[in-house]
């Protein structure tokens, strides 16, 4: 994913492309536009399933979030240095690359410290001491306005 930023005044509006790898071996590149005002909550989706990470970002922009998306820990790590104003990682557990969502939130954590994160999965049973402190875990499928909600809460405090 390469963005291409342009900031007019308050607002800034990122673009940004994501790969599907649809079933048949074959990849489709969509290109999103993440409007990301000052007044934003800024979110980053990390899941490697495309349509479920679709579903979810789409339901959180329709909430009102500003929403980024990763299908793996290295993507959500280079989209968070180059996003300083995401406050929020909702990660799946389930991914491939060289970390697992769990071991993401850990990082996450230790070097960006003010970010909240949710951990989820439709496969693993999280227990409250694997996560970071005060980061819950959503059991898959959940309801996109219980995420909501819980973003909201987090970000409360």
């Amino acid at each position: 994913m390469h963005p291409l930023e342009l900031r007019t005044g308050r607002d800034s509006y990122v673009r940004y492309r994501t790969k599907l790898t649809l079933g048949t071996g074959s990849d489709l590149e969509i290109g999103r536009r993440a409007r990301v005002t000052m007044d934003s909550i800024v979110v980053l989706v990390v899941d490697d399933e495309p349509l479920i990470r679709l579903s979810i970002v789409a339901d959180l922009e329709d909430e009102g979030f500003a929403v980024f998306e990763a299908a793996c820990a290295e993507e959500a790590i280079a989209m968070i240095e180059r996003h300083p104003e995401i406050r929020l990682v909702f990660t799946d557990v389930d991914m491939p690359g060289s970390m697992d969502g769990l071991k993401l939130a850990g990082f996450v954590r230790d070097r960006w410290p003010p970010i909240k994160i949710i951990v989820t999965s439709g496969h693993h049973n999280v227990e409250p001491n694997d996560l970071p402190d005060g980061s819950p875990f959503m059991a898959k499928p959940y309801i996109s306005a219980n995420v909501a909600a819980t973003i909201r809460e987090l970000l409360s405090n």
